[in-house]
């Protein structure tokens, strides 16, 4: 069973000035909204690049992270939380996935993404 690395995601308290920033930085556009206000998909420019998103907080702080593909969410929170780590986010469901944050035993926070 693969685990790919299948979304990635800035999460900004001013999720604006980052699309602003990042958008004449890397010439990055967004054409359109997400699941939730304020939640952007971003267009590089590069056909079938890493699908990427910029979106408003949705915890205590600014985060830059990446979402691993898994096929039973909550038997991969439980292995993690066995193999030290913590659960960041609990398990949320938007249109076509769920979706959580946890972090290894040292702090990295890495997401959780389950196609439903």
């Amino acid at each position: 069973m693969s685990h790919p690395i299948v979304h990635a995601e800035i999460r900004s308290s001013d999720p604006d000035a980052t699309r602003a920033f990042f958008g004449e930085l890397f010439g990055w556009t967004y054409p359109n909204e997400g699941a939730f206000p304020g939640y952007t998909f971003v267009e590089t420019g590069v056909p079938g690049a890493l699908y990427t998103a910029i979106s408003p907080l949705q915890g205590d702080s600014d985060l830059v992270t990446f979402f691993v593909g898994v096929d039973d969410m909550e038997s991969a929170i439980a292995k993690a939380t066995v193999l030290g780590g913590k659960v960041v986010q609990e398990p949320t469901e938007v249109p076509g996935v769920s979706f959580a944050l946890i972090s290894d035993p040292l702090g990295h926070i890495v997401g959780l993404a389950q196609q439903l």
